[in-house]
């Protein structure tokens, strides 16, 4: 049976080549009775290729069971997969048949193989092996002749690095690797997938049939859509029941996607055409921002302690950059010689642009007569002269300070 044909079938849509290749293999192995590993996300559509298997192999006429391993209780799975005896365990009041009983001549489906029980492991690598198990509650052999075709959505590698999953169960299940491609990597299928659901969903319901405009298409095609099929399937059943206008726009096909789901979504705009960031969006900018100026912080201080000469070249070229810097930092004080080091003045021009290196030391007069001096001079030059004002600056009767002036021969 051909591609096509197989599509037609099994109601596969899409022409995706990863899609392609996952039909492809089951074609080929499923006239084998070679044990095949589903792997792929949740609602990517596994149990479908469990049943293309299934019905391209000489099996095709014997049963077929599909069992959700995940969904039985651990305490009861063993009796549920190979059969327990009358009293093995309270409440079981007579023999029963477990499913690689039942299914003995055809296909059983184990999806979520990942959430089997260490026991259950061990019991299963054996009906892979020999093709034996035991019921529970009894010591006879019994053999069955069930091909197994398992599933799951988890990374089973790193579940058996973790102790999890039996490594000789992992490899005797995963014979042939069979990957179903996520929906997001299907983005040329999506839209046609849909119009199929829409047209399913309408003629069920009885309602006129949705049409979706560019800006709905452009939107259906970039979200990630998490859930795959399944939740593309869940939405167009939405919007064929509760939509009255019948032509779907962008709008609207958003208010039915989840907004905490990660997305390849356009950003959305607000009214004024702005983007609308979010709190994350502003605090990742923000980062980036910190970052950028740390590295023009450290190529700052590299030039500093390798080449003093080029400081000023760098200031030239990144005024903001140096602005920043100096903003908020002190004036640096050279203790030992009591003289203050101006930062660079980015509003100055180029020309004046002047780092010095080498500090000269100078010698402090320590005479109290200079000292006196120069106080008094200070002060009478900030009050313009006025020697009333400038005695009281220094904290001097007036009287004091005549008789200081003429002492010292002030002007």
């Amino acid at each position: 049976m051909d591609l096509q044909n197989i599509k037609q079938r099994f109601g596969i849509i899409g022409s995706s080549p990863l899609l392609t290749r996952a039909i492809d293999i089951a074609r080929q192995v499923a006239p084998t009775d070679i044990t095949v590993m589903i792997t792929g996300e949740s609602g990517s559509g596994k149990e479908v290729f469990s049943h293309i298997i299934h019905q391209l192999s000489a099996r095709k006429h014997g049963p077929f069971i599909a069992v959700n391993c995940g969904a039985i209780p651990e305490g009861t799975i063993d009796s549920e997969l190979f059969g327990h005896e009358k009293g093995s365990f309270t409440g079981a009041h007579e023999a029963r048949k477990g499913y690689f009983e039942v299914v003995n001549g055809g296909t059983i489906f184990l999806d979520e193989v990942g959430e089997l029980p260490l026991g259950t492991q061990a019991r299963l690598l054996r009906v892979l092996e020999t093709g034996e198990y035991i019921r529970v509650g009894s010591s006879k052999v019994q053999k069955t002749d069930a091909r197994v075709v398992a599933a799951t959505n988890v990374d089973m590698f790193q579940a058996v690095q973790a102790g999890k999953f039996r490594e000789d169960l992992y490899y005797r299940l995963n014979t042939v690797p069979l990957k179903i491609p996520p929906l997001r990597d299907r983005k040329e299928d999506i839209h046609l997938i849909f119009r199929k659901f829409i047209a399913d969903f309408s003629d069920k319901y009885r309602s006129p049939n949705v049409t979706l405009d560019d800006g709905a298409v452009q939107v259906l095609t970039n979200y990630n859509w998490p859930g795959n099929v399944r939740q593309l399937k869940n939405i167009a059943e939405q919007i064929a029941v509760l939509e009255r206008e019948r032509h779907i726009t962008a709008q609207t096909l958003l208010s039915y996607i989840p907004t905490d789901q990660t997305s390849n979504l356009p950003m959305r705009l607000n009214q004024q055409g702005k983007e609308d960031f979010s709190e994350r969006d502003i605090l990742y900018k923000v980062l980036f921002d910190m970052k950028k100026d740390m590295v023009e912080l450290k190529k700052l201080v590299v030039d500093i302690i390798q080449n003093g000469d080029n400081v000023s070249n760098y200031a030239d070229n990144n005024p903001q950059v140096i602005n920043s810097l100096y903003k908020d930092i002190e004036m640096p004080i050279n203790e030992s010689t009591l003289t203050i080091q101006q930062p660079v003045n980015m509003n100055r021009q180029q020309d004046d642009y002047h780092i010095t290196h080498d500090a000269e030391e100078v010698e402090e007069s320590l005479s109290l007569i200079d000292k006196e001096a120069d106080m008094i001079k200070k002060a009478l030059k900030k009050h313009k002269g006025k020697r009333k004002a400038a005695s009281e600056e220094l904290g001097i009767s007036e009287r004091t300070l005549y008789r200081k002036i003429k002492e010292l021969n002030l002007n």
